[in-house]
């Protein structure tokens, strides 16, 4: 498997409006996305860009918060109370190849490949099989994809 793009970092959050107002008042994010719910997904999201080389967008950030009683980032803020980093998230140009090479790895996929907060395909491997980090995997966003 060769090493896609970092598309994005995800921070869990208690409280996306206080995340939002640490990223612009701390952090001095000047491009903020407007939140939005993903019920399919049990969070609501917000996307930070930050800056890349020559006027470019870096790595964003994503700030996620539960929805709902059957998120599943109730688990993680249950043992992290005040959020942190959740998982990092690599492109890949086939996200049904990319899978099928890591279940050929022996590595763990968590639940199905699905809809991400881009609108692209995505799955999850377990930390244990990824230098204990909850790695995201998600297809390429064609240009001009909403987030």
């Amino acid at each position: 498997m060769k090493l896609g793009r970092l598309n994005h970092i995800g921070i869990a959050t208690p409280s996306l409006e206080a995340s939002i107002a640490y990223y612009r008042d701390v952090m001095g994010a000047t491009h903020i996305h407007e939140p939005f719910d993903m019920p399919s997904n049990g969070v609501k999201v917000c996307f930070v860009d930050t800056p890349g080389e020559n006027g470019t967008n870096g790595t964003q950030i994503e700030l996620i918060e539960p929805l709902g009683a059957d998120s599943p980032i109730h688990g993680f803020l249950a043992k992290n109370p005040a959020g942190g980093q959740h998982h990092m998230c690599y492109e890949v140009p086939d996200i049904h190849a990319a899978r099928a090479e890591f279940e050929a790895m022996g590595k763990k996929v968590l639940g199905e490949t699905r809809i991400g907060a881009h609108g692209t395909l995505i799955f999850f491997l377990h930390p244990k099989d990824m230098n204990g980090v909850l790695t995201e995997i998600m297809e390429t966003p064609k240009p001009g994809a909403a987030h």
